[in-house]
């Protein structure tokens, strides 16, 4: 397989990645040897990828600093309502390129590591992914922080610095196993540690009630240290902050009892509360240290929320201490909902305000996303855990409730328990956000073939309104412009074919359909359905060998949750149908399937351009959006997706080909040294199928024979990738931020730029 154009020779000719200036190119030259040698200690003669990646990376961060700083100074000067976005995971992937790409350098910096005789490619496959995130969420959380720099909100991410991401998924003999994500073990050269800026954070302990006040005594501290990233907008000088905490002992309570040694040996106890992601993010597990992680983003930000408020021209201006109202809390889904009580607890015994003084401040700043309708996902902690571990937290809870329902009993209504009942109550406080993906990374960044022709059509505005895609509608009929996105398709096709080949020792072929299901492994999000498709379509191929296939590549990807047993089985036996398929002459090239080990969003960013059809099957009514769909259709695939659900019946005897299907599973077909090997599979789809598998598994072989029909005719279907294409402007999560500026914090969006640094502070 002849090896395709590199990055690097594309980015070259393609005017939206920036200007190689030859002083440009000269500086970067002189600031990365600089790095190199005083920063990194080294010289070509003991040097790695690795150090080369460390001296480019420092190189692109001095362009920032300046930037970085000079946004927080504009923010003191003018004062702007802030934002803070607090969630527990931030699924950032790697910083480089998109970095490179927000500030306008990347062909400068591809064009200067060209001439140092360094591959620049190279240098971007050493970072290691911030993977910070399980799925969705995450990923949500990562395009929100860039749209709300490149909208030029005055915005802040809070989060927790994991030691250990999400693990790293390794298939052996076709099961999961998990590695740890030592993501940190060379270091980091986008944080900076702040170790001035330290916050104590409580634990345990009792309440007392007393004259002058309720004060929670007899705790345990853990010391929270702020690591900030910078987060650059795109082009427009602004450099916003993500604050990740991590958590650090210090034995307050025992230096003078002659406990320190002992006290020093279990830091462990305190350190933990930041060393692991737990790698579920749509499973409630009851866990001390989950609750622990919760409440210690929330307590630590909140104080640092209070600190620069106090510390802000309106504080000073206006007295108005208590009334935060230059604060705008956005709490991402459950986890941090601990903010609540942990604002009203700083209010009223440290602030000392009235209760409904505190309870208005507390409505007025904080707001929360769900996203999630799982029974499983939501958040039930038991009370005696609830006590033992946050005492003060529990009596604020429970006052909060009883007023709650004392108004309800006023308003004759006390039987509320649904979210319905509470949206009759106050339907002002619910209102839907249709999320949304960044178009710098999941367009220009990953896919620079696909905005280059995009930008010659219409020129280059759609980064930052991506409604301006609608206008390539009328360029559907013209057959240049559909030769030239077929064409990038097919490179970017070929590009992710030869990936596959030197990572996978697997061929495959280019010109057959890409089909990708990559999310997380999950019943609701229904790979068994792929499966069922997967082996329909081989035994059509086994029973007609002559006929004329649409070739199939069938590509899933996705983790399972360590603990998720029926998750394994299903990962199980994709890699199972594929030992079978993939090694059957008969079949050939006509049908892979390959299971794509460790997804992650590095892996995305390669796999998500070269897709032709995105398999969107989750059972009606569970997924809440997704992100991944969208990157799809952004990036030219085709979906199949769930538009609504069925009816269980009894679908076994009614349909050959499902009966065959599942017989094939049942008697061992896939596992033939483990004839029951799937036996567990084989009962949930027969007797608990929660998640209507069968149900829809008739309309999904109907839909996939027509996208058959339709890859045939090469034109049609990219007509089809056209209109797609110019339907995804809904879909940027600068739209999805403008809305919760405007209908939510009460903040206009700007496009404006802020000035530039000074040069003191760098370029």
């Amino acid at each position: 397989m002849s090896k395709p154009l590199s990055d690097h020779d594309k980015r070259k000719q393609i005017s939206v990645r920036g200007i190689a200036g030859v002083e440009n190119v000269a500086e970067l030259k002189v600031a990365f040897n600089r790095h190199f040698h005083f920063t990194l200690v080294k010289d070509r003669n003991v040097a790695n990828k690795r150090d080369y990646y460390f001296a480019l990376a420092n190189t692109v961060r001095d362009h920032l600093v300046g930037r970085w700083i000079r946004t927080q100074q504009y923010y003191y000067e003018k004062d702007p309502k802030r934002v803070y976005y607090i969630s527990l995971e931030f699924y950032m992937g790697r910083t480089l390129q998109n970095t490179m790409v927000n500030l306008a350098l990347e062909n400068a910096c591809d064009e200067a590591i060209y001439q140092l005789g360094l591959d620049m490619e190279e240098l971007e496959d050493m970072e290691e992914d911030a993977g910070l995130g399980n799925g969705g969420l995450g990923c949500l959380a990562a395009c929100f922080l860039d749209s709300m720099a490149s909208l030029g909100l005055a915005a802040y991410g809070y989060g927790i610095r994991y030691e250990f991401g999400i693990f790293n998924q390794k298939i052996v003999n076709g099961w999961q196993v998990e590695e740890a994500d030592d993501w940190l073990r060379y270091g980091n050269p986008w944080e900076k540690a702040r170790p001035e800026s330290m916050r104590p954070v409580k634990f345990y302990g009792r309440t007392e009630h007393t004259p002058d006040g309720v004060k929670w005594v007899d705790t345990q501290v853990v010391l929270a240290l702020p690591y900030d990233t910078p987060i650059p907008g795109y082009r427009n000088n602004i450099v916003n902050t993500m604050r990740l905490w991590a958590g650090v002992f210090f034995p307050f309570s025992t230096v003078n009892v002659g406990g320190y040694i002992q006290a020093v040996l279990d830091r462990n106890l305190c350190e933990n509360i930041s060393r692991v992601l737990y790698p579920n993010d749509n499973f409630f597990e009851n866990k001390e240290l989950r609750l622990k992680q919760e409440y210690f983003v929330v307590a630590a930000t909140l104080q640092d929320i209070v600190r620069r408020f106090k510390a802000s021209m309106f504080w000073l201006q206006r007295d108005c201490p208590h009334r935060l109202r230059r604060v705008a809390i956005q709490l991402n889904d459950t986890h941090p909902a601990m903010a609540i009580p942990e604002l009203m607890r700083v209010l009223l015994d440290e602030e000392k305000l009235g209760w409904d003084k505190a309870w208005d401040v507390c409505v007025r700043t904080c707001a929360y996303t769900n996203h999630t309708v799982l029974p499983e996902a939501l958040e039930r902690w038991p009370i005696d855990l609830f006590h033992h571990l946050l005492p003060r937290h529990l009596e604020i809870i429970f006052e909060i409730n009883r007023r709650f329902m004392e108004v309800r009993r006023m308003q004759e209504n006390p039987h509320c328990h649904s979210v319905r009942d509470f949206y009759e109550l106050d339907p002002h406080k619910f209102q839907n956000k249709t999320n949304g993906i960044t178009p710098r990374r999941w367009l220009v960044m990953c896919n620079p073939g696909l905005a280059e022709v995009i930008a010659e059509k219409i020129g280059e505005e759609f980064i930052r309104d991506l409604d301006q895609l609608k206008r390539l509608l009328k360029f559907v009929n013209d057959d240049a412009f559909i030769r030239d996105i077929a064409k990038v398709k097919q490179e970017n096709k070929l590009k992710f074919a030869v990936h596959l080949e030197e990572h996978y020792k697997v061929k495959i072929n280019p010109q057959s359909m890409f089909d990708f299901q990559v999310k997380r492994i999950h019943e609701y999000k229904r790979q068994l359905l792929n499966c069922l498709h997967m082996i329909t379509y081989y035994n059509r191929i086994k029973k007609e060998p002559n006929k004329h296939w649409t070739p199939r590549t069938i590509m899933v990807g996705g983790k399972a949750a360590p603990g998720y047993h029926t998750a394994k089985m299903i990962i199980r036996l994709i890699t199972a149908i594929g030992e079978v398929v993939n090694h059957d002459p008969v079949v050939g090239d006509r049908l892979k399937v390959i299971f794509l080990e460790n997804y992650r969003v590095t892996l995305a960013e390669k796999a998500i351009p070269s897709a032709d059809l995105s398999e969107q099957i989750s059972t009606a009514g569970t997924e809440a959006s997704g992100t991944g769909n969208m990157k799809f259709m952004l990036n030219g695939a085709l979906t199949i997706g769930t538009m609504d659900g069925a009816n269980v019946e009894m679908y076994y005897n009614r349909i050959p080909e499902l009966k065959q299907a599942m017989d094939q599973i049942a008697g061992g077909f896939f596992s033939p040294k483990q004839p029951d090997l799937f036996k567990e599979l084989v009962d949930l789809l027969m007797h608990h199928d929660r998640f209507k598998v069968f149900a829809d598994y008739e309309a999904y072989i109907k839909c996939q024979d027509k996208v058959n029909q339709l890859y045939k005719n090469p034109k049609e279907w990219t007509k089809m990738v056209i209109h797609n294409i110019a339907g995804c402007g809904k879909f940027s999560s600068d739209r999805t931020i403008a809305q919760y500026a405007r209908e939510i914090w009460g903040i206009e969006p700007s496009l404006e730029k802020i000035p530039q640094p000074p040069v003191m502070y760098g370029a």
